[in-house]
């Protein structure tokens, strides 16, 4: 009897549900949104020029999304206007509607439906847009919407354009090539590296920015556009949309004299108490007793004195940093140098003499304290597989404090006692293609390793006892005084038998006067 009744109940609930369904199969209350994602439409696209409707695109018949098209500066194609959205998979593409001289009636943040039926989606002039679309056909029902920020290296505009049309977007740390003279402006046909490559850069002369002064270091907001060259091929350019698309960071740039390349922390087979050693570039002509620098290297071994997070910085002392003075001798732009142990050999015992290579400091740290700074310490490049926190740092002048601000510094290794801000304890970082004292999407201050954005690091050199010569790559341009191409590291596996070009002969590499790459220490081109 509960089985009949427990079945009966069930038939007439099926009933019930078959008897409210719509025979159309759509259900009251859920009606199918009239919107494509952006990401569908450009899909749509097949190199033909598209029609747009219902049928075209699959019952839509048109998109919502964000406007960041700005008019109000005066350096964007009049009539366009750029909407993004995420709908599709969480991926952001924007769309450019022809809609006249109406475009310039939004801007960014605006949030807008367009109804694109009878509208034709083709590119023009490279750029895919959708024209025949009438203004009324555009509908704003809200302003003021967050845009996030969506830094994008110039080395994936420059591969793939397509996925970054008509989508706000920053480039980081943009500098000019070549470097701004006084009074340079904005106007014309520029060139910006990020660090990751060269991106074309146009300002029309028309624009409301066109003759402010071209900063040091900056960020770039604003859109893709294209230019074409004299065979009709189109290559994208960046437009900024008006003067609060710039976030200036620095007025000018400085140059770092001296950058570190590479190191040697764990010479094949053992002991090594007198193997380590440190490779440097000079990126100008160099005298030091002119102009003297200091090295310091800093390690979180827990058995090393004193423990806990660095109080002092880079000046803790003990055995947790030692410092080299350099402070006589001279070397050459674009030539490599080193500093550390005193036999001068390249892997170890048994291994070739690099005596014949530029020696700044040579000394054996197992019997020798540090210049004013560390005691004398057998192993000061730790190694094996620990992820504690060390670090290598170039300072100007021999002396330092716990505020002292490094040229140039790389970390090997997140963990540890590095850092508490509260304090104001941890290792200081400078400007470099690693780290960012404020930070640059945020520009919040951020002097510290391990905080905000600053958490780039090398690998531990591990395994133990192999001589792996860490080197770091990278394209430095000595003209604009920053890296164009950041460090990576990269592992040269040395044997007994290896020589010194085993150490010099790939990057990073010194780009000087007329854009010569110089892979060799000894052929600068001025």
């Amino acid at each position: 009897m509960n089985k009949f009744i427990q079945h009966s109940i069930l038939l007439v609930m099926v009933v019930m549900v078959l008897g409210g369904c719509d025979k159309t199969g759509n259900f009251p209350g859920a009606d199918v949104s009239p919107y494509i994602a952006i990401f569908d439409l450009r899909n749509l696209y097949k190199g033909n020029d598209l029609t747009l409707s219902a049928g075209s695109m699959g019952g839509y018949t048109g998109i919502s999304g964000t406007v960041v098209s700005d008019h109000r500066g005066k350096n964007l194609k009049s009539g366009l206007l750029m909407v993004q959205d995420k709908l599709r998979l969480n991926e952001l593409r924007g769309i450019a509607i022809d809609i006249g001289e109406d475009a310039a009636q939004y801007i960014p943040g605006d949030s807008v439906t367009v109804n694109l039926s009878g509208g034709v989606m083709k590119r023009v002039d490279g750029l895919l847009q959708v024209s025949g679309v009438n203004p009324s056909a555009v509908v704003k029902v809200a302003s003021g919407v967050a845009i996030p920020v969506n830094r994008v290296p110039s080395t994936y505009i420059l591969a793939n354009p397509d996925e970054y049309e008509s989508t706000e977007i920053v480039i980081v740390k943009g500098s000019f090539d070549p470097a701004p003279v006084a009074g340079e402006t904005y106007s014309g046909d520029k060139v910006v590296n990020d660090g990751f490559d060269n991106i074309p850069f146009k300002t029309l002369s028309t624009a409301t920015f066109a003759n402010d002064p071209l900063p040091g270091l900056a960020n770039f907001f604003g859109v893709i556009d294209y230019s074409a060259d004299n065979a009709g091929n189109y290559t994208p350019h960046f437009r900024i949309r008006n003067a609060s698309d710039i976030r200036t960071l620095s007025s000018t740039v400085t140059q770092i004299p001296v950058v570190i390349t590479g190191f040697m922390a764990d010479v094949e087979g053992t002991p090594d108490p007198n193997g380590e050693y440190i490779q440097f570039l000079a990126t100008r002509d160099i005298d030091f007793s002119q102009t003297p620098y200091c090295v310091v290297i800093h390690n979180t071994n827990s058995g090393y004195q004193p423990t806990g997070v660095p109080v002092n910085g880079w000046a803790m002392g003990g055995s947790r940093s030692y410092k080299f003075n350099l402070a006589s001798g001279t070397v050459n732009k674009g030539q490599y140098f080193y500093v550390g142990n005193s036999v001068k050999l390249i892997n170890g015992v048994g291994s070739t003499s690099i005596a014949n290579a530029k020696w700044i400091v040579s000394r054996n740290t197992q019997t020798t304290p540090g210049d004013g700074l560390g005691n004398a310490n057998p192993d000061l490049l730790l190694n094996g597989v620990s992820l504690y926190t060390d670090g290598i740092a170039v300072f100007q002048g021999t002396t330092i404090d716990k505020n002292s601000i490094p040229l140039d510094v790389i970390i090997t290794g997140y963990n540890g006692a590095i850092l508490n801000i509260a304090q104001g304890a941890g290792l200081r970082i400078g400007n470099t293609d690693w780290y960012d004292v404020v930070n640059p999407v945020t520009l919040e201050e951020q002097p510290f390793y391990k905080q905000g954005s600053n958490t780039i690091c090398l690998l531990r050199p591990s395994p133990a006892n192999v001589g792996w010569f860490y080197k770091l790559g990278g394209i430095y341009n000595a003209r604009l005084g920053r890296w164009v191409k950041s460090r990576s590291q990269g592992t040269v596996d040395l044997e007994k038998t290896s020589t010194l070009d085993d150490l010099e002969k790939e990057g990073p590499v010194i780009i000087t006067g007329g854009g010569t790459e110089v892979r060799k220490p000894t052929q600068v081109i001025n």
